[in-house]
Order: C-alpha cells, then sequence, then structure tokens
C-alpha cells in the first residue's frame, strides 16, 4: 500500500507544467505573430476553453516565449490570433525561479474599492504608454494549466496586468479605456496608430 501511495505522489508531482520555458529569448522571435491595433482579430470575444489538454499547455508555452521574447509581462491568446480564454502572465519576468501564471477561462469574482491610475502599455500597442484608471484589488477564479481549479487574490501591478489581460478576452483594448482624449491621440500619432481604430468604454 504504502509503494501504491509513493507511487501516485511521484505521477503527482510530474503532472505539472513540464517544460520550464527560458525568460531569456532575447536573441529569438516572437514564436507567435502578436497582432496590434487595428486587426479585426483583437475585438472577438474569446471563447471558453472546454478541454484543458497537451494542445492548450502547448499555447500556453508558445505564448509564454512570445511574451518574453516581446520583453512583455502578460499576454492573451486573442493577441496572437486565438479565439481563446486563455492568459499568460509575469509580472517577475526579470527573476527567473519565479514561475509564470497560466489563466485558463479566469473571471473576476470581485473587485476592491479602490481605483488607481497607473501607466500601461501593450504588446499590441508598442510604444504607446498611457494612464488607466482601475481597481487596485481583484478575486477571480481560474483553471490552471492542468484543468484544476484554482482562486486568486491580487493586487497592485499584477491585479492591473489581470485587469488588462482578460480586456483582450473581450475584445477591449487599453486605449479604449483611456480618459484624456488629448494625451491618446498624441501617443497614437506618435507611433503611427489611428484614432478610428479605438473604441471608447461608455
Amino acid at each position: 500500500m504504502a509503494n501504491h501511495f509513493s507511487q501516485l505522489a511521484r505521477k503527482s508531482k510530474s503532472n505539472t507544467f513540464v517544460e520550464k520555458v527560458s525568460k531569456n529569448q532575447s536573441d529569438a522571435k516572437p514564436h507567435k505573430k502578436i497582432y496590434t491595433l487595428g486587426s479585426d482579430v483583437l475585438r472577438q470575444n474569446a471563447k471558453r476553453i472546454s478541454k484543458v489538454d497537451n494542445s492548450i499547455r502547448n499555447l500556453a508555452k508558445e505564448m509564454l516565449q512570445s511574451m518574453y521574447a516581446a520583453k512583455g509581462i502578460g499576454l492573451a491568446a486573442p493577441q496572437i490570433g486565438i479565439n481563446k480564454d486563455l492568459l499568460v502572465i509575469d509580472v517577475n519576468f526579470e527573476d527567473s525561479s519565479a514561475e509564470p501564471l497560466i489563466l485558463i477561462n479566469p473571471e473576476i469574482t470581485d473587485y476592491g474599492t479602490t481605483l488607481n491610475s497607473y501607466e500601461e502599455g501593450c504588446l499590441s500597442i508598442p510604444g504607446v504608454y498611457l494612464n488607466v484608471i482601475r481597481p487596485s484589488i481583484v478575486k477571480l477564479k481560474f483553471r490552471d494549466e492542468m484543468g484544476r481549479p484554482r482562486k486568486m487574490k491580487a493586487d497592485g501591478l499584477l491585479a492591473r496586468c489581470i485587469q488588462h489581460e482578460m480586456d483582450h478576452l473581450n475584445g477591449v483594448l487599453f486605449v479604449d479605456r483611456v480618459t484624456s482624449k488629448e494625451d491618446l491621440n498624441k501617443e497614437l500619432i506618435k507611433e503611427g496608430f489611428h484614432e478610428k481604430d479605438v473604441i471608447p468604454i461608455k
């Protein structure tokens, strides 16, 4: 019986996101093309993932590679043209020992009452950095890369990054939330983007 439990324990330990993705992708091109503002694919609602299998884990791996290569801290599947409820996040990308977050079918269950304004950027709108107001704390539920249900509470940069990436799952970009139209237009023009591609949040 003891041997049986030890076998189960070893199996459980190995049943994780086995292949660790190197954060040093400086010499690599993004594994997947990251679509930019103006692409229709960024405005579609993502679909829930019904089964978490190796294809989803491989997709998460490719997303992490793409995110690290582009020197980002978050990436949503729609940004690489894949219409699925999947996010990867690593706000500690400079720490090689810190594990990234893989969020499948994430749902925010509660928001904190405090709002903060903070400068955001996006791999889909490179070069544009603008202040966005968001709740400073969120609670959420999701499935991890093995399909296990999880819950977590996040604050600070992580909470902001989660909200930013979850917006992508609903076809929303951070520029849609910018309140200063003057600053927005100035930044967009500077980087060669167009105001017509912004859909302001009402």
